[in-house]
């Protein structure tokens, strides 16, 4: 049974058992507006940032975000660094990704015949805790499950090339921990991985319990969920003490560096020896 809930400043659509969540008009500052009323907020922020933070703990990437205070309120500004113009292959590797959200979805060809539009999303508001940081942050969800007992809850999809012998290692200490950053951030119970072959065809699924997802890595000791968590709370103490009241700056991380424009401030690698080494 299809059923659309309606409200005055969203709507979104709940399919079947499996469940394509958009919201098509998403006023993220809105919806945080009772959050900020009820509590007292350190951190606001979209979960892309934190997920750029906590991966940083153990991976490379290099990335920049917006950084201003207010009353106390720390918030978080998504910015996107300029990228390399994507290949054919890359192109199709994202088609393939949306094509997946499609076939593991009920319901979610529209009755013109359209898929699912990766230009409209589903916005989930979630208060959380990081450490002594309190957070209301904003995360995109591509789907929910049900349990017989009709409760419901969120899903992750994800695609990856079939494992070979030679790519499990690189699956597990790079995949497999943005897979568990993402959804332990937002509460999200399972990822559904589809595996595909080099000609985009769906190979088979494997659906992960994100709690496992730590146990699963841990014998092999390629990254732990707790190192990452400790580093993004010294991150976190480090912006609440470094940025003023009322200032607009940037936090940019490159080689293991952190560097505050406005202010001229630098924070190396934090406290982590081994991670320190790593990035040499």
């Amino acid at each position: 049974m299809h059923k659309k809930f309606k409200s005055t400043s969203s709507e979104y659509t709940f399919c079947g058992k499996m469940h394509y969540c958009q919201l098509h008009i998403c006023y993220f500052g809105m919806l945080c507006l009772e959050f900020l009323i009820m509590y007292t907020l350190l951190l606001q922020t979209y979960r892309n940032n934190l997920n750029k933070i906590l991966a940083t703990a153990y991976l490379k990437d290099p990335w920049k975000m917006g950084v201003h205070k207010r009353n106390g309120v720390v918030y978080l500004d998504v910015h996107k660094l300029p990228e390399r113009p994507q290949s054919e292959i890359e192109r199709r590797r994202c088609f393939w990704g949306y094509s997946f959200e499609n076939l593991a979805t009920e319901n979610s060809i529209d009755e013109d015949g359209s898929g699912i539009d990766a230009n409209v999303e589903y916005c989930s508001v979630i208060k959380t805790k990081l450490g002594a940081h309190r957070i209301v942050m904003g995360a995109e969800m591509d789907c929910c499950d049900s349990t017989d007992d009709g409760r419901r809850f969120y899903v992750e999809l994800k695609t990856s090339r079939e494992l070979e012998y030679h790519t499990v290692e690189k699956f597990e200490r790079e995949k497999l921990l943005r897979f568990w950053i993402q959804s332990f951030l937002a509460g999200v119970s399972y990822v559904v991985v589809g595996f595909r072959n080099d000609a985009g065809v769906l190979i088979r699924t494997e659906r992960l319990r994100t709690k496992d997802i730590t146990q699963k890595v841990k014998a092999k000791n390629y990254w732990q969920g707790g190192v990452c968590l400790a580093f993004a709370d010294e991150v976190l103490c480090w912006l609440y003490g470094t940025v003023k009241e009322s200032e607009n700056s940037f936090t940019t991380f490159t080689r293991c560096i952190f560097t505050f424009l406005s202010q001229k401030y630098a924070l190396v690698a934090i406290h982590n020896p081994e991670y320190l080494s790593s990035c040499a």
